[in-house]
């Protein structure tokens, strides 16, 4: 069992209570799991047991014996990681199509929780135990830049970023037919689509309330290239490549909001054409861009390139 910690109280005393004054003297830590500590006596304070509105006096000893992590069902997997950066607090990683995030029912093992478990085994716990690391996710078929925190410091301090909007997610898209106008923001709240309950969907403004039952969600386009092409069928077909930033974060957004404009993405049978018009066997979504600041205060920005069978798709059609 390890050492337990030891902190002295200051003269003079700050005025605050027991769990938000040892926040700042482990700010690894969230608070929530520093309250779990206290609520499971593993903090005390001269000794003795302590709740944690307790007020810290000047003088006292605090005692803190952080509790080993939680046995969970991860397991660390040796499944090859693409790391674009990675320093003590984070690492950045490029994600293959097909590899889901993190465990879900259908999806115990083989993700990408599991593979970072075996990359960096301390990870175990942060943010979570199902979720260790995960600030934000990708689609299973969505390849591109996800970032994933090392500890629980780290965790909440990209949370908050993802929170006031000031994370740049920039996507590129290909979808079917020529977009027009070229450039624009789509802003329609997205819910849960009310028959097809493993869908998304845009929801419109109930005409009572005047407002949506779904969440916000926005998203903003730019054309990047027009591409046409001969089809099986001998027909030609134009598609859109279209560089896509979220303001928001809602699940399936890009794809949901693009078919709602009648230009879904190419490859995406869930919500566009059940018989693709082009061969590929994944939706042509990747994240491309992300940037953001690092604990240290930088704000870098990171590129993933398009995955080769995305790239020769696009080579293989006429610009």
């Amino acid at each position: 069992m390890p050492i337990p910690l030891r902190f002295d109280v200051p003269d003079p005393a700050p005025d605050e209570r027991l769990d938000r004054w040892l926040v700042g003297q482990l700010p690894q830590h969230s608070r929530a799991a520093i309250q779990r500590w206290i609520a499971d006596g593993a903090v005390l304070v001269d000794g003795q047991s302590a709740k944690a509105s307790l007020k810290v006096e000047a003088g006292q000893q605090v005692t803190v014996q952080i509790p080993a992590p939680a046995d969970t069902e991860l397991q660390a997997e040796a499944i090859p990681l693409s790391i674009v950066y990675e320093d003590d607090d984070l690492l950045v990683v490029d994600k293959p199509a097909g590899l889901v995030v993190h465990p879900a029912p259908g999806h115990s093992g083989g993700t990408l929780v599991n593979a970072i478990l075996h990359h960096c085994p301390e990870i175990a716990g942060v943010g979570g135990e199902k979720r260790p690391g995960i600030v934000h996710r990708l689609d299973k078929e969505t390849s591109g830049l996800i970032v994933v925190a090392k500890n629980d410091q780290t965790h909440r301090f990209l949370q908050r970023q993802f929170a006031a909007r000031t994370v740049r997610k920039e996507y590129l898209a290909l979808l079917e037919g020529r977009i027009d106008p070229p450039q624009g923001r789509i802003a329609a709240a997205i819910g849960r689509h009310p028959v097809e309950r493993k869908r998304q969907a845009v929801l419109p403004i109930d005409p009572q309330t005047g407002e949506s039952p779904g969440r916000e969600a926005i998203t903003e386009y730019h054309t990047a290239a027009i591409y046409h092409t001969r089809l099986v069928s001998g027909l030609s077909a134009h598609f859109t490549l279209i560089r896509a930033n979220l303001l928001t974060g809602r699940t399936h957004q890009i794809r949901v909001h693009c078919a709602w404009m009648k230009h879904p993405v190419v490859g995406d049978t869930l919500y566009g054409h059940k018989r693709q018009r082009l061969s590929l066997d994944r939706h042509f979504l990747h994240a491309h861009k992300l940037r953001f600041r690092l604990p240290s205060g930088e704000e870098r920005e990171f590129v993933a390139p398009l995955p080769p069978e995305l790239q020769a798709l696009l080579d293989g059609m006429d610009g």
